[in-house]
């Protein structure tokens, strides 16, 4: 009869309790997934997520499927990633449940912030891109569009570039969230990353130009929102790093 050592135990235990939280993740997920296809429905969903572009386009215009499939999945897709931002919160819950029993208190009082400030962050930048950006880009298309071109969008190219502009913002909202781990972390200094300002601004048009579309209107949006939310984090950082920090740290 074998035995295994308290190191292969703990190992074991942490596993179990990482699948039960993943489960747990997941049911939330299916959970909102199954209201959102209760109401309001996958349909009127990607109705709403395809408005922006509508609006821009002549009026009595529709977006084309070329899928035998299309008109059913898309809409389906649309709302389990729906399903996945809103239960974001619920998501993020179940990793710091996960981590916070290896934490001290000070370091709690550091992930319960930052887990409630990184759903917030993502889901204002998914809301900044579609209700501020989809317009202005849209209707910049639109007009830069020649009058011998019938703008007909594909419902799956449409799905794809609107999924990867609001993971685009989403992310890059995440800001705040990375300066303060950085500087918690003692990777960084507040002074640095003040020193290194003009970089980060010329950074911030960099990425901004990659994960854009080739327009000046969607390169802006996206760089000036990431210039004010490294200065936020800049103005936070040492908030957060006070509040995380031990009696003992302090005192040295």
């Amino acid at each position: 009869m074998t035995t295994q050592n308290p190191g292969e135990e703990t190992f074991i235990s942490h596993l179990i309790e990482l699948r039960d939280r993943l489960v747990k993740a997941s049911i939330g997920i299916a959970l909102v997934c199954l209201a959102l296809m209760i109401w309001p429905g996958p349909s009127q969903i990607y109705d709403f997520i395809a408005r922006p572009m509508i609006a821009s386009l002549p009026v009595g215009s529709k977006m084309i499927a070329t899928g035998v499939i299309s008109p059913f999945l898309v809409p389906m897709k649309v709302t389990l990633v729906i399903s996945i931002i809103l239960a974001l919160p619920w998501v993020l819950y179940q990793l710091w449940a996960f981590v916070a029993p290896g934490l001290y208190a000070h370091e709690k009082r550091l992930i319960a912030p930052l887990v409630i400030s990184s759903s917030v962050l993502f889901m204002s930048g998914v809301a900044f891109c579609y209700f501020l950006v989809f317009g202005r880009v849209f209707q910049f298309i639109a007009e830069f569009s020649p009058q011998s071109i019938a703008v007909t969008p594909d419902i799956e190219n449409y799905l794809d570039f609107v999924m990867s502009m609001c993971l685009a913002f989403g992310a890059t909202f995440e800001v705040p969230v990375v300066v303060v781990i950085l500087v918690r972390m003692g990777l960084v200094t507040v002074a640095k990353l003040k020193e290194i300002r003009p970089y980060a601004i010329v950074g911030a048009f960099v990425v901004a130009a990659i994960v854009t579309p080739p327009d000046a209107v969607s390169m802006f949006s996206l760089a000036i929102p990431m210039c004010l939310l490294f200065e936020l984090g800049l103005l936070v950082a040492p908030m957060f790093v006070r509040m995380s920090t031990a009696p003992e740290e302090k005192q040295s």
